[in-house]
């Protein structure tokens, strides 16, 4: 991935200084889970087997919580009943910490979509939703809290399912109004004339939508992308942001477009892909990154929620653990602060994978010192090398060490295949950093016993063990300094 170094700082730091303002159709996903085992003697249909029952955000809330799973602040903003549906709903956005402004509806239920799944197969959906417009005066208490949360945003995104909360009055008054104030806004359309939405930075349809929307047939696409290029300019957006499912996403501007591969995955559930792209795209915008960037790492993310059942946002450390074979290549992102080494530790942990950690002062590296990095990565999935600063090492051992500064040694280091975070620290021990990051493994040479290693007794309090690897007889720091002075 291009700009690996600018999209991970964004992603660990950038992001949680951020607040999105989503307007839109609020829903609430309902999920019965089952099996299914034989066929009604009533009526040629599947028999689910019910085994539980689950509930989740769904439509705009989704995109809300999408934002929130990434990182952000989030205020979401829509209509629903006046019912136990909109409690449970608000329930859930508290319970991630996201607040939201849910304007009572009267005659109005909140919307929800019931899915009924055998195994991973959906079998029916049920859909409640009122066919009444709302009258004006909710209308007028929503775009009075949209116009308030202006203030404090940093990106606004127009989630639209076409369930009557973004009427052409509601997207051009919150959209002039953020425009006035430079803050992006990114539409996830469903009206057939994209006319209500002019002015935003972009917006995001899919294939089936831009096809509707131009009037063009989605079998040529170079014919429906020139008519869509040409819409750019007439409703004065930045560009337009198409998704095409297994195609990847195209960035179409007046007469040109660029189009990022999708990222291979296999597909159990598209429901909520959608939101989740245009929820990072938001969120890359706000904070400067380039709308090409930015729709390739919103592939990442739609790629890891096609791969769940049911209406499941992405986390931000499934981000981050997609992005860590990129990571890898790139030593620059591997040598970390301890605050964006808990960060990346917390990623790996919650994909389920094992952290090694060992430290040294990795002066002069040589074959001794790639032996125990080697051997200490085969003790679990990652390996957390920490080296001491150059004044602790000067403290340790005395001028004129280290040879090496400590800026070289963590390049090098990190350059290894086997590592996969190096951090400096300044402390004569490693024993604070170990508390903070608390590995699963502690790694250090044959010349140590587990009496003499540093923090073996507090890895082994939360569960952790101690591996002692042998040393290769005949390297060390010192004796290569000896013999790089002998021959001078």
């Amino acid at each position: 991935m291009e700009n690996l170094d600018k999209i991970v700082d964004l992603v660990e730091v950038d992001w949680p200084s951020k607040r999105v303002l989503v307007v839109g159709d609020l829903m609430l996903d309902k999920y019965v889970w089952g099996d299914v085992e034989r066929i009604s003697p009533e009526a040629p249909v599947p028999v689910v087997r019910a085994a539980h029952n689950s509930e989740q955000p769904g439509g705009a809330a989704n995109v809300a919580m999408n934002l929130a799973g990434l990182g952000a602040s989030v205020m979401v903003i829509g209509f629903a009943g006046d019912d136990d549906d909109q409690a449970r709903l608000k329930n859930l956005l508290e319970l991630k910490n996201i607040e939201a402004v849910i304007v009572s509806v009267r005659d109005f239920p909140t919307i929800s979509k019931l899915r009924i799944l055998g195994g991973n197969q959906q079998i029916l959906r049920l859909d409640t939703e009122g066919r009444l417009t709302p009258p004006q005066e909710a209308y007028d208490a929503l775009l009075r809290s949209a116009l308030d949360q202006l203030e404090e945003a940093d990106a606004v995104i127009l989630s639209d399912y076409a369930k009557g909360v973004l009427s052409e009055r509601v997207c051009r008054e919150i959209i002039s109004a953020a425009r006035s104030r430079k803050i992006p806004v990114i539409v996830d359309p469903k009206a057939l004339d994209f006319e209500r939405y002019r002015g935003a930075t972009t917006i995001c349809p899919n294939l089936r939508e831009l096809s509707a929307a131009v009037h063009s047939s989605m079998s040529d696409l170079e014919e429906l992308f020139t008519a869509a290029e040409a819409m750019v300019p007439n409703l004065d957006l930045s560009y337009l942001t198409v998704t095409m499912s297994e195609k990847g996403i195209a960035v179409l501007r007046e007469k040109s477009r660029v189009v990022a591969p999708a990222v291979a995955r296999q597909v159990f559930d598209v429901s909520g892909a959608g939101d989740t792209v245009v929820s990072i795209i938001a969120l890359c915008i706000c904070c400067g990154l380039p709308i090409e960037n930015a729709v390739q790492l919103a592939n990442l993310g739609a790629g890891i929620v096609v791969g769940k059942v049911g209406t499941v946002p992405v986390q931000k450390f499934e981000l981050l653990a997609a992005l860590s074979s990129d990571i890898g290549l790139h030593a620059s992102e591997k040598i970390l602060p301890l605050e964006r080494l808990l960060i990346r530790t917390a990623a790996w942990r919650s994909v389920g994978e094992k952290v090694v950690f060992t430290n040294g002062c990795f002066d002069l590296l040589h074959v001794g010192h790639i032996t125990l990095l080697e051997r200490a990565r085969q003790e679990g999935d990652r390996l957390i090398v920490a080296i001491n600063s150059d004044s602790s090492i000067r403290t340790l051992k005395g001028p004129p060490r280290p040879i090496v500064g400590e800026r070289d040694r963590a390049r090098v280091l990190a350059a290894l295949g086997a590592v996969d975070a190096v951090i400096i620290f300044d402390d004569r021990t490693p024993l604070r950093l170990i508390d903070a990051v608390r590995p699963h493994v502690l790694v250090k040479g044959g010349d140590y016993t587990e009496a003499t290693i540093v923090g073996a007794d507090i890895i082994r309090s939360w569960g952790g063990r101690v591996k002692i690897v042998p040393t290769v007889e005949g390297f060390s720091t010192t004796k290569l300094i000896e013999k790089s002075l002998a021959m001078s």
